[in-house]
């Protein structure tokens, strides 16, 4: 470890010695026609985060472009967006494979007006790597996140200090236009986006009838997974919540996920009493449009969350360790459940009540 430490300061002290750019304290900008945005390094979550920012930059420069570096994780959030003109998926075990690297030179060198590199939870050295290299007029980075100071932040010319602290309940769509607000480019918008068409909701509407025994039932879908163990939620409280909701509504119910979430939709459908079917492995485009036609939904602290966000469909978000200021969707019956940062401090009875509310609410929306 101490190898690699002394390694890393050698690399960092030649790249500073050699690519370094001076820094520049003017928030003028000059003509922008070409933005990169380089975000690689975060999630699913993140990235639909990040609309706000592409929205502010297309108020100020309706006549700009928008170009992304993505992850192969997070690519999904911008697929169809309406925001993004191009983007490359920086795939860190292929990248060096000769025509794979030849063409995302090309990307980073076709010449930008501005490169932005945002900065949430962490700082990535290899994303600040990839705004030097590409060629562009003005790159803009984080100085410090947090009072911790990025080491590489010499790669920049506009350098800027990014604090939670200031405001530790701000929403994440709302931090993250603190990297741009220094040039007047902001927005009073922070919904998230997700475009599906015709052919989404077609495989939505064909699930849906697949499933609903009658036109009648309550369409419910629920998230039981997770990346992170500690934001999931007990899955004998998911099934007993599903049994409370049957016995008090008509309902049908589903889940989402992936083969990564395997273990816990077999777990909850040898458990459950009540018939619950899956909507597996679907593109977040296909999730989209099936949480848009449903009744309401409830999700762990997860990409999925984000995604049923962009809908008008009732929500319940559940978290334990994260503020849900900063990650919780927007909206109006968008609401969250939070206790400790044991998500399992939230009983079973606490997000039942909600899920009274909001089917009752909805009642009273359809006879009026």
């Amino acid at each position: 470890m101490a190898h690699n430490s002394v390694f890393s300061k050698i690399f960092l002290s030649y790249l500073k010695k050699h690519y370094s750019i001076k820094e520049n304290d003017s928030t003028e900008l000059g003509e922008v026609k070409k933005v990169l945005i380089v975000r690689q390094h975060n999630q699913l979550g993140d990235m639909l985060a990040s609309v706000s920012l592409f929205r502010a930059i297309k108020e100020k420069y309706p006549d700009s472009k928008i170009y992304l570096v993505v992850s192969p994780v997070n690519k999904s959030a911008i697929i169809k967006n309406k925001y993004v003109d191009d983007y490359f998926v920086f795939d860190k075990p292929k990248i060096f494979l000769p025509t794979r690297f030849i063409k995302f030179i090309k990307f980073l060198r076709q010449g930008f007006d501005v490169v932005i590199v945002p900065s949430t939870v962490s700082v990535s050295f290899t994303s600040n790597l990839i705004s030097r290299i590409s060629k562009s007029r003005v790159r803009i980075g984080v100085k410090s996140l947090d009072g911790k100071v990025n080491e590489s932040s010499f790669f920049f010319d506009k350098r800027i200090e990014l604090d939670w602290r200031k405001d530790p309940d701000s929403n994440v769509a709302d931090f993250i236009l603190d990297i741009v607000r220094p040039f007047g480019i902001t927005t009073n918008d922070f919904s998230s986006n997700i475009t599906f068409n015709n052919s989404d909701l077609d495989v939505a509407n064909k699930f849906v009838n697949k499933i609903r025994e009658n036109k009648q039932n309550r369409l419910i879908g629920l998230h039981i997974g997770a990346g992170k163990p500690q934001n999931k939620w007990s899955l004998n409280k998911y099934i007993k919540l599903v049994e409370l909701l049957d016995n008090h509504y008509k309902c049908s119910f589903y889940l989402t996920g992936s083969k990564f979430d395997e273990e816990e939709l077999n777990y909850v459908k040898i458990n459950s009493k009540v018939k619950i079917h899956q909507f597996i492995n679907h593109t977040i485009h296909e999730a989209a449009a099936l949480i848009s036609i449903s009744d309401l939904y409830i999700t762990n602290d997860t990409g999925l969350m984000h995604v049923a966000g962009i809908t008008h469909t009732p929500q319940i978000s559940l978290f334990g360790p994260t503020n849900p200021f900063n990650w919780a969707p927007y909206g109006e019956d968008k609401i969250f459940i939070r206790k400790s940062d044991l998500i399992d401090d939230i009983e079973t009875e606490d997000v039942f009540e909600v899920c009274k509310f909001l089917l009752n609410k909805s009642d009273g929306k359809e006879k009026n």
